[in-house]
């Protein structure tokens, strides 16, 4: 990658510190990267880049309190210059999917080779959407990316207030915590989690977390 007068300043945020170090790392040997933060979860995320502004947002999916889906698409609404480039484990063309709708101008599989790191930063920095080389024919031929406007899951029928419960609901919080961190009332939680078990007709917090874990708002173990 050629080394540009301004550098291509980035925000990299993942829960796993190993995983946030080794890829930093390897942004750190690219002349014209520069990582101005990092973030462990999607709503510190929010804060970085409110307070930097970078070009682009290196993001896992799978993030506790608010995932890198529901991160993306407020980054994308709040501050459209910034580019969010999505690293996940997870190749299956229903997430790729979901990343792009949400905003996200590239999708990066976590088992790519290294070098693709560099050229999703480059085409991104074009205006261009850059798809892993595992996933690009695959998910074209089957998923054109004009149909995906029109292609909705489930969880996007849900309010954003009611996937943001939900997935604290399906990472084990209670009514008070869920409350402290959304900064609203616990009746406005419980409000939530009512309609929440209307809207997809389950009857108890357990069917909560197994929507959650089925549309992926939350990895599944193992």
């Amino acid at each position: 990658m050629n080394s540009p007068i301004n550098p291509i300043r980035v925000v990299l945020a993942d829960d796993h510190t190993l995983v946030r170090a080794g890829i930093r790392a390897l942004l750190e040997k690219m002349p014209g990267v520069k990582v101005v933060g990092e973030a462990s979860d999607g709503r510190e995320v929010l804060g970085l880049v409110k307070t930097h502004q970078p070009d682009v947002v290196l993001m896992d999916v799978a993030m506790p309190g608010l995932n890198g889906l529901e991160a993306t698409a407020r980054i994308v609404g709040e501050f459209p210059a910034t580019r969010v480039v999505l690293v996940s484990m997870h190749d299956n063309d229903e997430y790729v999917a979901r990343a792009l709708k949400a905003g996200a101008a590239g999708y990066l599989v976590k088992k790519a080779a290294t070098s693709e790191l560099a050229a999703a930063l480059q085409q991104v920095m074009r205006k261009e959407i850059y798809l892993s080389k595992q996933i690009s024919a695959r998910f074209q031929k089957n998923l054109p990316l004009d149909l995906i406007a029109n292609r909705k899951s489930p969880v996007e029928e849900l309010t954003e207030r009611q996937r943001e419960i939900l997935q604290l609901i399906a990472e084990g919080q209670n009514t008070k915590s869920i409350a402290e961190i959304l900064k609203v009332s616990p009746k406005t939680v419980e409000y939530h989690r009512t309609k929440l078990m209307d809207s997809l007709n389950v009857h108890d917090v357990a069917g909560l977390v197994r929507f959650a874990l089925r549309v992926g708002l939350v990895p599944q173990e193992g």
